[in-house]
Parts: structure tokens; C-alpha cells; sequence
């Protein structure tokens, strides 16, 4: 069952600058941000392929790997830019790389810094747990983790889930895991009025999906959103899968990334 998966946006020619692991001891998703900075699907492969076996327990010891990677990285995109000239050399100087990022370990423990979310769903009793604060705060422009600049603690999550033998860990990139939190509070909506109410007043894109959902046939979170994402083993199953959803107006333009163990 463990994977990763990752789809750049549907047009030709485009670069993917999101990043996924699935490794024994953790799984990741890096979100670069390329509307800031340069090089931002390399910053992105970089962190996820950074990540210790052993979990990141707090903002001290997050703050502590930024630290210990970040050096050699500029210093080879340093190389690269300055081979390049220009604009684009004082762009990276300037802004450098900028990604989000969102981890769990195999023991549930979790980290997220931006708008990358970690998922733990419980098959029996119908649970979602998740790393994110509410849907409508996936309006907000997302905290970056930026290859030269200090990080700012506001930023950073963590975490740990309660998990058994019948969760389903896995990550997801923002438009894809705004498709996930959506989905299980439109199925579970008398528990989450207020929270959807709020995200449908900010009249935002993603106001549109929320509004489509909830006009959608009573449907089952497990069996139409968790099962789907997990016989997604492929990419071209991925696409397809993808291509269902903006058809019917459920999800946004972007790249779309999936981690699971």
C-alpha cells in the first residue's frame, strides 16, 4: 500500500514543482512555490529527500534540520544561477526557493509547515484527523520554508496521531488535500456547519467546490474519497481520477500530490 504519487498540472510543457516520498519510516509532501523565488520543484525533491528516518519532534528540532540542509543546497543553486546571469541570478539572491511541507513517521508523529496536509483516517470508526487549522484558511497565502531565510516559528505544526491497524496515513498537497478536508465535512456537515459556512462566505474558488459538494448526492467519504485515492497506484490512475473530479467541480487547477503508507 505504501506510495507516492505526483502529477504536475495538466498542460504540456509544464514543470511539477511538488515533491513526494513514501520511504519505510516516512512519507512526505513538498509543495514549491514557484509565484516567489527560482528553483522551486529542486527545493521541494531536496526537503522531502532530507527527511530523517527518525521523527521531528518540535519547532527546536525542525529549526535544527533547516539548519543542518539548507547550506549545501544554496550553495550548488548559487552555482547554477550564477551560470545562468542576470535577473535570474539576483531573483535568487534576492528571494531564493520557497516550499511547503508535510511529514508523518511511522509512528504517527507528524510535522507540517504551510499548506501541505498530513491525513490519519480510521477505517472503523469513521475519523479523519488531520495537520491543517480550518478549510477556509486554505485562502490564505501559506507559510514557505525559503532556502536562505530564517523560519518563522507561526509556521510550523506537529503533532501526533492516535492510529491502529485500521488507519490510513497518507499526505497531500493543498488542492488535493482541500478536495479531502472538504469532502469529509460536507459527508459529516451537521458536525461541521459553522467551519463550512465560514469557507462558503469567503466567496473564494474554493467556495465554488464547497457549494458543488454540497449539492452532490449523499455520498460515503470512505468508499468515494479514501478508497478512490488508494487505488490510485499509478500515475495515469491518478490523472484519470483527477480529471473526474474537476469535471464535476470538486477541485482546483494545480499540481497534485499523494504520500501513503
Amino acid at each position: 500500500m505504501m506510495r507516492s504519487i505526483s502529477i504536475a498540472k495538466f498542460e504540456e510543457g509544464i514543470t511539477n514543482e511538488d515533491a513526494t516520498i513514501a520511504r519505510k519510516e516516512v512519507i512526505a509532501v513538498s509543495d514549491g512555490a514557484g509565484g516567489g523565488g527560482v528553483f522551486a520543484e529542486r527545493w521541494s525533491n531536496y526537503l522531502v529527500n532530507h527527511l530523517p528516518d527518525k521523527p521531528i519532534k518540535n519547532y527546536k528540532a525542525f529549526d535544527k534540520w533547516i539548519d543542518a540542509i539548507w547550506e549545501p543546497f544554496y550553495n550548488e543553486y548559487e552555482t547554477k544561477a550564477k551560470a545562468i546571469g542576470g535577473l535570474f541570478l539576483n531573483k535568487f539572491y534576492d528571494e531564493g526557493s520557497f516550499a511547503t511541507l508535510a511529514a508523518v513517521w511511522k509512528d504517527g508523529s507528524w510535522i507540517s509547515y504551510g499548506d501541505s496536509v498530513a491525513f490519519c483516517y480510521n477505517l472503523q470508526t469513521g475519523d479523519l484527523q488531520h495537520s491543517f487549522t480550518q478549510l477556509v484558511d486554505f485562502n490564505n497565502p501559506p507559510y514557505l520554508i525559503n532556502c536562505k531565510d530564517p523560519l518563522n516559528p507561526d509556521g510550523f505544526r506537529y503533532g501526533k496521531f492516535c492510529k491502529d491497524k485500521k488507519s490510513v496515513v497518507f499526505t497531500a498537497s493543498d488542492t488535493l488535500a482541500h478536495y479531502i478536508l472538504m469532502m469529509y465535512e460536507v459527508s459529516n456537515k451537521d458536525r461541521f456547519a459553522e467551519e463550512l459556512q465560514k469557507a462558503i462566505d469567503a466567496q473564494t474558488k474554493n467556495s465554488n467546490f464547497i457549494k458543488t459538494a454540497m449539492t452532490m448526492p449523499l455520498f460515503d467519504f470512505e468508499k468515494d474519497v479514501v478508497r478512490k485515492l488508494q487505488n490510485c497506484s499509478q500515475s495515469f490512475l491518478m490523472k484519470n481520477h483527477i480529471k473526474g473530479l474537476r469535471k464535476k467541480g470538486l477541485i482546483g487547477h494545480d499540481d497534485y500530490s499523494l504520500a501513503m503508507f
